[in-house]
């Protein structure tokens, strides 16, 4: 699969509150992530920490940055370098732990994070390739499975094969569509996954969440 990355500005990195494009950008960018796959704010978050992310976290700012993306704050949200305690202001417990292996998905800037509350949880593990830009290699939802390439963007959908025609034929108009996969659960529940060749336009995120309220876009 081609990587989706096309831009100098994919190196250079985003506007946002420091210090580092990779360990602070990049830690908000995977806590983003995760808000999105959890779809609201969570009780308890659990972050592991491998390698470069585990020796450097607490100096690089990469703690506040990922719990300020769980919030869903912005890179550039002046709000970033408080996230931890407005985070716990709000009743949520946080942990991080500083994991001492290799990075289960095979990169030295990866966060694994796990989300909860009483009626879900989640688990998502990303890491941060530098210039604020991210992948995202496991999900785990629902009791789905997903284990997209790593580069953004991508489209979750879940639903019935119909809900695929439909969201498939949609995204071929805004964009290629670089690889299509489908999980399924033994209660025959499926989630399909799209990796696309660009990022779209909020208005066609919009659009599209318009006809299938459980899409996600990361």
């Amino acid at each position: 699969m081609m990587a989706n990355y096309k831009s100098v500005f994919d190196i250079i990195g985003p506007i946002m509150i420091g210090p580092s494009s990779s360990h602070t950008a990049g830690a908000v960018a995977i806590g983003r992530a995760a808000n999105k796959v959890f779809n609201g704010l969570p009780q308890k978050i659990v972050v592991h920490y491998y390698e470069s992310f585990a020796q450097t976290h607490k100096g690089h700012g990469t703690d506040y940055a990922i719990i300020s993306g769980i919030l869903g704050f912005a890179p550039d949200d002046s709000r970033v370098p408080n996230a931890i305690k407005i985070a716990e202001s709000k009743g949520i417990k946080i942990k991080f732990i500083e994991e001492t292996v290799d990075s289960p998905i095979n990169h030295p800037n990866t966060a694994i994070i796990e989300l909860e509350n009483t009626d879900k949880q989640i688990k998502l593990a990303g890491c941060s390739i530098g210039g604020g830009t991210i992948e995202i290699r496991e999900i785990q939802l629902d009791g789905f499975s997903i284990k997209p390439k790593g580069p953004l963007p991508i489209v979750l959908v879940k639903g019935q094969s119909s809900d695929n025609e439909i969201v498939e034929k949609s995204l071929k108009k805004l964009a290629q569509i670089y690889q299509t996969n489908k999980y399924g659960t033994s209660d025959q529940q499926q989630i399909f996954e799209y990796d696309l060749s660009r990022r779209l336009r909020s208005n066609d995120i919009a659009e599209l969440s318009d006809k299938l309220p459980e899409l996600i876009y990361l």
